[in-house]
C-alpha cells in the first residue's frame, strides 16, 4: 500500500505545470521567505542595524532644509522628493520614495508624494497620455512631459506593495487599480496614435530608454528590472504572459551587456547589448548603471534566478577590488578604463555594498565594511547618492522584501 501512494504521489508531481515543478526546487525568498542580513553577518548587532535605519530615514525625510532632508512636504497632503543638485523633481526619486516608504511601513509619506505625482506629474491627455512626466519643478509645472521609464516601473511595484501592505482605498488611493492603470499603458499606448510609443519594445520585449521617437528604439540597462516583472506576472489583471517572458527577456540582456571581464554594464544600450553612445553617459558605466549591481543582485536573491547572477556579481566586485577598496572612482568604460570626472560616490558605495549579497569571493565583506563606515549623504549631491545609500541599507539587514497579497 506505501509503495502505490509513493507511485501517486509521483505521478500527481510530475504531472504539476512545468513552472510549478521548477518552483518546488527553486531557492529565493520568493519562495522561502528567507532575505539574508549582511549586515548582522558581518557582526553589526540588530540595535545597532535599526539606529542606522532609524537615523538615514530621519536625515533624508526630516532632517536639516537645506543640507540633510530630500523629502519635502506641500500643504496638508502632499510632498516631494527634491533633486537637491538639479532643483527639479523626477520620477525616479518620488517612486524610489514610495518605495522607501511602503518598505519601511509609512503610509503618510507614501499617500504624500503618491498624490503629488498624480496631481503633478501624471499626463491626463496629451501626446503622453497614461504617463508621468519624467521631471518638474517644485511649484509642480512640467518640465518633460515625456516619462522615464524607471519612474513608471517603480511605481508600479511600489503601489501593489501598498496595496498589500495596507489594503485598497478609493479614488487615487486603489493602489492595486492604479498599478494596472500604469500596466495597461506599458503595453498599450499604441493603440492611442499617439507621438508615445509602449515603454516596451514589442519585437524585443525590453523595456525603453524613453517612449518616444528615436528614444524608444534603444534601452538603459538600469531600467531592466526582472525581479519586479515576475511579480506582475503573477498579481497584474493582464498581459501576465508578457511578463514573465519580459523577466527572462531582461536577464538575458544582462549576459550581452555586461563586459565579460569586468562586468560593467553602460549607461545606455541597443537591444543587442552593445554600448549606446549619447553625450557624455551613453557608452559610459557611469551613475544609472551603478544600479545593475543590486538590480542583478536582488533578482537573485528574491528569485534565485539565475547562478550567472553570482558569477557577474563576483566579476563585479573583482574589478572594483583591484582598483582598491576606498580608492576607486566612479565612470568608466565598461572595458574598465576611467573617465573623468574622477570622484567617490556614495551612491555606488551603496550598490557594490549589495552587489556582495550575491557574490561569493571573501573580499566580499571589505565592501559591506566600505559602505557601513560611510557616512550618510548631506550636501548639494544627497538625492541620488542618499535614496541608493538608504536602500542598500534596507537590502542589507533583510529589511527590503517583497510585500505580498495576505
Amino acid at each position: 500500500m506505501r509503495r502505490f501512494i509513493l507511485i501517486l504521489l509521483g505521478v500527481a508531481i510530475m504531472t504539476l505545470p512545468l513552472n510549478a515543478r521548477a518552483q518546488e526546487t527553486r531557492t529565493g525568498a520568493f519562495y522561502t521567505g528567507v532575505y539574508p542580513n549582511l549586515l548582522k553577518e558581518w557582526g553589526v548587532s540588530d540595535a545597532d542595524i535599526q539606529a542606522r535605519i532609524d537615523e538615514t530615514w530621519q536625515q533624508l525625510f526630516y532632517g536639516n532644509d537645506d543640507t540633510q532632508r530630500v523629502y519635502y512636504p506641500v500643504g496638508d497632503d502632499m510632498a516631494y522628493m527634491l533633486d537637491v543638485g538639479n532643483q527639479d523633481v523626477r520620477t525616479e526619486g518620488m517612486s524610489y520614495g514610495m518605495m522607501i516608504a511602503v518598505q519601511l511601513d509609512k503610509q503618510a509619506e507614501f499617500d504624500r508624494l503618491w498624490k503629488w505625482a498624480k496631481t503633478y506629474m501624471y499626463n491626463e491627455g496629451g501626446q503622453y497620455d497614461g504617463y508621468f512626466a519624467w521631471h518638474c519643478k517644485t511649484d509642480g509645472s512640467k518640465l518633460d512631459e515625456n516619462p522615464a521609464s524607471d519612474g513608471e516601473i517603480w511605481y508600479v511595484t511600489a503601489l501593489f506593495f501598498a496595496a498589500n501592505r495596507w489594503g485598497n482605498g478609493e479614488g487615487i488611493f486603489d493602489y492595486a487599480t492604479q498599478a494596472n492603470e500604469i500596466l495597461h499603458t506599458m503595453l498599450h499606448q499604441d493603440e492611442k496614435n499617439l507621438i508615445s510609443t509602449n515603454l516596451f519594445d514589442p519585437e524585443t520585449k525590453q523595456v525603453v530608454f524613453v517612449p518616444s521617437g528615436r528614444n524608444s528604439h534603444f534601452t538603459d540597462p538600469s531600467y531592466h528590472q526582472p525581479h519586479y516583472y515576475e511579480l506582475w506576472a503573477r498579481w497584474a489583471e493582464a498581459d501576465n504572459d508578457f511578463w514573465t517572458q519580459a523577466a527572462q527577456v531582461s536577464r538575458d540582456f544582462w549576459k550581452t551587456t555586461a563586459h565579460p571581464e569586468t562586468g560593467l554594464m553602460p549607461d545606455y544600450a541597443e537591444f543587442t547589448g552593445e554600448p549606446k553612445p549619447s553625450g557624455d553617459y551613453g557608452e559610459f558605466f557611469y551613475s544609472d548603471a551603478w544600479r545593475n549591481a543590486m538590480n542583478v543582485t536582488i533578482d537573485y536573491i528574491w528569485f534565485g534566478a539565475d547562478a550567472w547572477e553570482i558569477e557577474q556579481s563576483n566579476r563585479w566586485l573583482t574589478f572594483f577590488y583591484n582598483l582598491g577598496i576606498g580608492q576607486y572612482t566612479t565612470k568608466f568604460t565598461i572595458e574598465g578604463e576611467p573617465v573623468n570626472p574622477q570622484h567617490r560616490s556614495t551612491g555606488l558605495i551603496a550598490m557594490n555594498a549589495v552587489a556582495a549579497m550575491a557574490a561569493t569571493e571573501d573580499f566580499r565583506w571589505e565592501f559591506v565594511e566600505e559602505f557601513w563606515n560611510t557616512p550618510i549623504p548631506s550636501g548639494k549631491w544627497r538625492y541620488y547618492d542618499g535614496l541608493l545609500y538608504l536602500m542598500a541599507l534596507l537590502h542589507l539587514s533583510g529589511n527590503f522584501q517583497i510585500i505580498a497579497p495576505q
